[in-house]
């Protein structure tokens, strides 16, 4: 059932289901004063358990993760959220297989801040490698715990009972059901460092393809995301945004859209402008009067898209050193030099941002496709100046929703026109050119390298000079939801802090993981900036990828030697080299290009060298007279540990795949001094179905029993880099600025 069909309980009452679980909310230094001394994961948690495994290190009792009682049987709880990428079906998966029961025996519920753990953010592919982790060792240790709790009863030994189906099973033909035997045991206990084993090779669901919790609704046209949701005597709200950040409202007729049919209300706190109407027609025909109506002072300049790689270098910004080792200055034999940039990009999501609110008894409820519903609350409560323990924030899904998107801004939007109407539940969404102006995008970056080799074809050295916007503008406190800046009170954003590695912010990948002698490698965060920018997928691993297995490429040549064998030659890891190898033997490499305008081209990357591997070759060509690349093959090879589904994770890897190609081939934001020109698909444009892959190959490399490396950002960089290799065989000029084949890409070969 979905979340816009589910009865709605607000009461406090829901708030003590989650009595038992110790919680904590701070992003950077200084944001969480109650924890500043104590250690946080790099999704912002607080550690309480740092023996424990995954996200039990920071919600350690395993009542947390599992419930089970005569009401509801059982139940299991994840922090994570489902981002179309079927994450909810894999968690499902491995708490049922470690619970030894069927996966439609499990009520499973995430991210609420009333009922679930705090695992901060669904990102940076940590949801297997946390919430997954977490799951896997606390259902064994209650499975463990109720065989126990059996066997005192019995008086029997542990290893004489069994499971299956949620029943303990006797030798002597005694059973007891998990609700039954629960009786006898204490839930609300720290979990142990260590989970009963299980083999691998005994596994029933862990491995294999499930039908996704989250498709029947999709396809069948059923409520299936937020902007689907319909409560009872439900407002329609649209915001009035400022013409560019920094203008603030001088006036405007407020009279003229209240007395316009059906509209409630004009919501107005100091630049702040929202309308309420009974329908959302009559809403967007109120903001469309709004947008007529409403003068504007001047906002602050926006730089032109020509200068801004050069503008990064001079803006204020902080120097951060990532690597240093070896002699970074030593001359080398043979070298390349380097200059990469990407442009900023948005998001793009499909359905433009939307969020339900309803402020009702003190209570304000927030359904929202935010992708972390506990910072979401602590900024919204922070805004509206309400106790924490008033503001509730549970997630449903939203139609096209990945990366830190509009999604929390439109949360907080609805939050502040709900405040406005009690009583009322009050949907509110975004347009579509508000989505494209308003969302944070990703930042345009400049990367430099200066990399060499000695005579035998080993790398020996590797510097790099990287400049960048932040990646991580997370809600962290009020001032970093965008309609708080618009209050007559307006709240600041909290100084931006980048991840540390290996994680990375736009450094994430900078560092090869081929086996270099020397290296100097730093990054310079901007922290004055012409746009907002945080998180999307992959952060900067997208264009360091894509500049170190350019600079692979160029070294290859040099030293004379087949590109996947030179960097087999520099390249120590295992696990690394099977991939690679695995996706030469699958694209029958070495082979030539196919002719004139034809290239093949090869990358590799272990996501922040932590995570899973990711290997991929592309074939494809390029129509000089018109500028079309056709990518005619693509075959990859993906080791991200114990797969949970491979359907899952094969979806994963293609729709990665299109991603990066549409982001690497044809993506950036259009703008100039007048302003941002991509306000719709018309100044956007996306990959269109003409220009997919022909082919893709998908190979899954399964490593039974390790560690869930996560899957969902493993692709883009490694995408992008084979496209940019094989371009360069196809045009004999290598390609250094992204987007690679947008209009005017011939004049830069």
């Amino acid at each position: 059932m979905s979340r816009s069909q589910e009865t709605v309980d607000q009461s406090r009452r829901a708030f003590l289901i989650n009595g038992a679980l110790v919680v904590g909310f701070a992003m950077v230094p200084g944001a969480g004063r109650a924890f500043a001394d104590t250690e946080v994961d790099t999704l912002g948690t607080q550690v309480l358990a740092p023996d424990l495994p995954g996200s039990l290190r920071t919600n350690p009792f395993l009542d947390a993760w599992i419930r089970i009682d005569e009401k509801d049987g059982i139940t299991v709880y994840t922090g994570k959220v489902e981002l179309g990428t079927g994450v909810r079906t894999a968690l499902l998966q491995v708490a049922a297989e470690r619970l030894d029961v069927a996966p439609q025996a499990i009520r499973f519920l995430t991210a609420d801040t009333a009922l679930t753990p705090n695992e901060g953010y669904t990102a940076g592919s940590h949801t297997m490698f946390d919430s997954g982790t977490a799951l896997f060792n606390a259902a064994a240790q209650v499975r463990q715990l109720l065989l126990e709790s059996a066997a005192r009863q019995w008086a029997q030994p542990v290893e004489a009972l069994s499971t299956r189906d949620a029943v303990v099973h006797g030798r002597d033909g005694r059973s007891m059901t998990y609700v039954q035997a629960v009786a006898g045991v204490q839930l609300h206990r720290y979990a142990s460092k260590d989970s009963p084993p299980k083999p691998a090779d005994s596994f029933t669901l862990i491995g294999h393809s499930l039908p996704r919790l989250d498709i029947p609704a999709k396809v069948s046209g059923g409520a299936s995301y937020v902007q689907d949701m319909r409560l009872p005597g439900m407002l329609h709200a649209r915001v009035i945004r400022p013409p560019r950040r920094g203008s603030r409202l001088l006036d405007i007729d407020q009279a003229a859209i209240e007395q316009m049919s059906g509209v409630i209300r004009l919501v107005r706190d100091g630049s702040y402008l929202a309308v309420v109407a009974e329908d959302e027609w009559q809403a967007i025909k109120a903001m469309r009067k709004g947008y007529e109506l409403a003068r504007w002072s001047n906002g602050d300049p926006i730089p032109d898209s020509r200068d801004i790689h050069q503008l990064l270098t001079e803006l204020p910004a902080r120097r951060y050193p990532i690597t240093n080792k070896g002699t970074p200055d030593a001359p080398a034999p043979h070298g390349w030099k380097s200059r990469v940039t990407k442009q900023y990009l948005m998001h793009g999501s499909i359905g433009p941002s939307c969020s339900v609110a309803w402020f009702k008894e003190g209570l304000l409820t927030v359904w929202t496709h935010t992708q972390g519903v506990y910072p979401l609350r602590a900024g919204i409560a922070e805004m509206l100046g309400l106790p924490m323990a008033q503001v509730r924030c549970i997630h449903v899904e939203g139609s096209g929703c990945y990366g830190h998107n509009g999604a929390d801004d439109a949360a907080a939007d609805a939050a502040l026109i709900a405040m406005a109407m009690p009583g009322k539940p009050v949907r509110l969404q975004w347009m579509r050119e508000q989505e494209n102006l308003w969302e944070p995008y990703s930042s345009a970056m400049r990367v430099e390298l200066d990399v060499g080799l000695d005579d035998s074809g080993r790398l020996q050295r590797w510097n790099t000079e990287l400049w960048t916007t932040p990646h991580n503008e997370r809600i962290v406190n009020a001032g970093r939801l965008m309609p708080a800046w618009l209050l007559a009170r307006p709240f600041t954003p909290a100084p931006s802090v980048p991840i540390a590695q290996p994680e990375g912010d736009g450094d994430r990948n900078v560092v090869p993981l081929y086996d270099v002698a020397s290296s100097r490698i730093n990054m310079t965060f901007v922290t004055q900036m012409p746009f907002r920018t945080s998180a999307m997928r992959s952060l900067g691993a997208h264009i360091n990828v894509f500049a170190i297995e350019s600079a692979m490429d160029q070294l290859a040549v040099q030293a004379g030697a087949d590109p996947v064998q030179f960097r087999l030659q520099n390249l120590s890891d295992p696990r690394a080299r099977a991939v690679i190898e695995k996706v030469a033997k699958a694209f029958n490499w070495p082979q030539k290009a196919a002719g004139p305008g034809s290239g093949i081209g090869f990358a590799f990357a272990r996501y922040k060298n932590i995570m899973g591997y990711c290997a991929i070759a592309v074939q494809l060509h390029v129509q000089r007279q018109t500028g079309d690349v056709i990518i005619d093959r693509v075959v990859t090879a993906v080791d991200v540990g114990q797969i949970v589904t491979p359907d899952g994770l094969r979806n994963q890897v293609e729709g990665g795949i299109v991603q990066s190609a549409s982001w690497t081939l044809y993506e950036q934001v259009d703008y100039d001094a007048g302003g941002v020109r991509s306000y719709d698909w018309s100044g956007y444009p996306i990959i269109r179905f003409p220009a997919l892959p022909k082919q893709v190959e998908v190979h899954l490399i399964d490593q039974p029993g390790q560690a869930f490396l996560g899957a969902a950002e493993i692709v883009q960089g490694p995408m992008a880099a084979a496209l940019g290799n094989a371009m360069s065989e196809a045009l004999g000029k290598r390609l250094q600025a992204l987007p690679l084949a947008r209009k005017g890409w011939q004049q830069r070969i």
